[in-house]
């Protein structure tokens, strides 16, 4: 394929569907991460440290929920969908750290 064509002849072929595929595998992970780590935060003594970091978690899952549940009916509502923006990508980003660094913190 020359680089002369253009978006408009481009065939996106399986790949809007692997990415579609990608970012429900996302939400899942991200949903068990805090799934775990609300489970953590309310085992044994439930502290005041271990409920922020919990409601933390919630908040920040449910963001990324949002921004994956957005992407992914943009990909199958569409065969060639509009690139993810910036601020959403790195949104998704932040919001996958931060559960992770939560989680982490109830951890130790």
């Amino acid at each position: 394929m020359s680089a002369a064509v253009t978006d408009a002849g481009r065939d996106p072929g399986l790949q809007p569907e692997r990415t579609r595929l990608a970012w429900r595998r996302t939400t899942l992970s991200a949903t068990v991460a805090a799934v775990l780590a609300v489970k953590t935060a309310l085992h044994g003594e439930v502290s005041a440290v271990g409920v922020v970091a919990c409601a933390l978690c919630t908040v920040l899952w449910l963001g990324f929920l949002l921004l994956a549940h957005r992407r992914i009916r943009a990909l199958a509502a569409d065969p060639s969908p509009l690139a993810l923006a910036p601020r959403h990508a790195t949104a998704a980003a932040l919001c996958t750290v931060a559960v992770a660094v939560c989680g982490a913190a109830l951890v130790f």
